[in-house]
């Protein structure tokens, strides 16, 4: 028996038998782990970075992001969605509230869902904030076929038979999505509760369905966006900045220039549960203090889509405490506020 499981053994590739090893480290069955961990270190030490939404979208890119920021990119990436980003969340202040090398991927549409109270009764001082580690602007984008040719020509469409376009978004009316585009949709004199919105659980499945002709926009975020404008399938149609962008939506005319004053800056960064030790805390914000003084994160961030934007530890929480006031104030313009 023995011979015969040698020579079995012997038959499988490097790289099957790492995996088979590493899946009963940690005791699960082949093929579901989404990562194979180092064999010299238990998977318990290894840093781990959860996304509250499913792959693709701009929660991915932040934990990508946070992964280049670790010694030899050693971090875990799970996924956890839900609610957007309320399961995560849950899960974090909950059952995961002490974990030293554990940290959630956050964005500005968060930090509006915790204003809304669409976390439970949870507020901003429910986690540890340890980073915010870049910035991103929402926008509106259509395919590339699409007969609307600018920002003005689908509000007008969207004006004249609501029922017929169909926009995506991620997360459901209230969400950070609704809401650039029921900001939008007020200056062109739309009711926004009578826009058609399709909620996907991130940008990612956003995208997917704009491609595949489920829906005829998608309200999203410029990062996102960015990785798709590339392959020269969509067509972006504004974004919400003060500015035109650089990189691969240089040409896109912002929202202002075509006569809507929206702007939606949207920060990323990542959090920790409640009842991580100060130590822990303070050892992932010096970490990410130096990560991201360092010129080579500076060009990560913009392979990853996002634009400079660095705040760590109480300079960040007090940020996040205005933003998620302003958020409420601008929740409540629309009645979204529970």
């Amino acid at each position: 028996m023995q011979s015969t499981l040698h020579g079995l053994i012997m038959q499988i590739r490097r790289t099957q038998l790492t995996l088979i090893l590493a899946s009963l480290l940690a005791g699960l069955p082949v093929g579901m782990s989404s990562q194979v961990y180092a064999l010299d270190k238990p998977a318990a030490e290894k840093p781990l970075c959860i996304v509250p939404a499913k792959p693709g979208g701009g929660m991915d890119l932040t934990c990508k992001l946070a992964q280049t920021a670790t010694a030899a990119h050693d971090m875990h990436i799970s996924y956890l969605p839900g609610g957007v980003g309320a399961i995560a969340w849950t899960t974090i202040i909950s059952q995961r509230k002490a974990e030293a090398n554990t940290l959630v991927a956050y964005s500005g549409g968060s930090l509006l869902n915790l204003a809304e109270g669409k976390f439970g009764k949870s507020d901003a001082s429910n986690v540890r904030w340890v980073a915010a580690i870049g910035t991103d602007y929402g926008m509106i984008a259509v395919r590339k076929d699409s007969p609307y040719k600018n920002l003005r020509e689908l509000m007008d469409a969207i004006k004249s038979k609501p029922a017929q376009i169909a926009i995506g978004a991620g997360g459901t009316v209230g969400s950070q999505d609704w809401l650039k585009m029921a900001q939008v949709g007020k200056q062109a004199g739309i009711d926004p509760k009578s826009m058609r919105l399709v909620a996907f659980e991130g940008g990612g499945e956003s995208f997917t369905a704009l491609l595949a002709d489920h829906v005829q926009a998608v309200s999203g975020d410029a990062s996102e966006a960015s990785l798709h404008a590339r392959d020269d399938k969509i067509r972006v149609l504004a974004v919400l900045s003060d500015a035109r962008l650089p990189g691969p939506l240089a040409n896109v005319p912002t929202a202002r220039e075509q006569g809507f004053d929206v702007t939606w800056p949207i920060i990323r960064g990542v959090y920790m549960g409640p009842q991580v030790s100060d130590r822990d805390y303070q050892k992932w914000v010096e970490h990410f203090q130096q990560a991201m003084a360092t010129p080579a994160f500076d060009e990560q961030r913009r392979m990853h889509g996002l634009f400079p934007f660095a705040m760590t530890g109480k300079e960040l929480t007090e940020y996040i405490q205005k933003a998620v006031n302003n958020y409420r104030l601008q929740a409540k313009e629309f009645g979204m506020v529970r």
